[in-house]
């Protein structure tokens, strides 16, 4: 199969989306297409092409037409709709749909009792699989969260850089995997050059084999500063994710996720290194040191 050119991205003005449109302008390798939603008011670089969509079925499986690829970045209100884009692709003659995943492994049942919200990845990775007959193929990544992002601003990982306090889970031991922006990036590229190899499967790929503790030591050479730490458990914080959850507050959700990183659940095989088989080397990517990463968001 050859390298997939003509690209469709949807959701590319979300946190994940910007990352993967970055990569494929920086490769300068593809044609690509932004399905936005008619109400958005999102500003794409030059040299992307921008398909306001109603997301009706006719309406996608015309800007999916001529398409090598969908990549679908939607976040979690939007897994639901993602079998709609796997129809029109298939409709339109998509030869490979990368679904929104680019977080932890779907594909691992703890991970899913864990997040329920996930079973709705798990279930697109049923449904592509149930496609193949159709000629669509398919590709899963599975990143895990993103180590760059303990940059000012973002407090998924919870560590503040502004006010140098670290939440620790557990005491902070035990070893995960966590991706960075740029690899991340690579990696959707990277499937899209070599299809025939991707074709197919679900892949889990890595920046840092770390823990808490080695990041929090890292920010703290970084800054020339000792931080400020508050102590929690896995108990305590699913308890107040279900809390939240009660009251309909999504910041929940986002406590589960950090837990399929962080949290002491057996099974979660949350370090890709050592509990899975590590796509890296098929995507061209490196190892890198929790250091580098930590050096480069301090002195950005």
């Amino acid at each position: 199969m050859a390298p997939l050119k003509n690209i469709a991205l949807v959701g590319a003005s979300g946190d994940i989306g910007k990352i993967i449109l970055g990569g494929l302008v920086t490769s300068s390798s593809f044609d690509i297409t932004a399905i936005s939603r008619k109400e958005s008011k999102a500003v794409f670089p030059s040299g992307v092409v921008v398909h306001k969509s109603d997301f009706s079925d006719a309406d996608l499986e015309a800007a999916f037409k001529g398409k090598d690829a969908v990549i679908s970045a939607l976040g979690a209100t939007g897994f639901g709709e993602q079998k709609k884009l796997v129809d029109a692709a298939i409709r339109a003659g998509v030869k490979r749909f990368i679904p929104s995943e680019f977080s932890a492994n779907s594909q691992n049942d703890t991970v899913i009792q864990l997040l329920p919200l996930f079973g709705q990845k798990k279930e697109l990775i049923e449904y592509l699989k149930s496609k193949e007959v159709d000629g669509l193929t398919w590709t899963g990544i599975a990143t895990s969260g993103l180590l760059d992002w303990v940059r000012p601003g973002e407090r998924f990982l919870q560590f503040q850089l502004a006010s140098r306090t670290a939440t620790i889970w557990d005491g902070g031991h035990k070893k995960f995997t966590l991706i960075n922006e740029k690899p991340l990036g690579q990696s959707v590229v990277s499937v899209l050059q070599n299809p025939e190899q991707t074709k197919n499967k679900y892949l889990h790929v890595a920046s840092v084999e770390t823990t808490q503790l080695d990041i929090l030591a890292a920010l703290e050479k970084a800054t020339g500063t000792k931080w400020t730490i508050e102590e929690t458990t896995t108990e305590a914080q699913l308890s107040e994710a279900a809390k939240r959850l009660t009251a309909d507050d999504f910041e929940g959700a986002f406590i589960l996720v950090r837990a399929t990183v962080f949290g002491n659940s057996p099974g979660l095989n949350a370090n890709y290194v050592k509990e899975t088989e590590l796509a890296n080397d098929v995507l061209g990517l490196k190892l890198e040191s929790v250091e580098e990463t930590v050096n480069r968001v301090v002195n950005n």
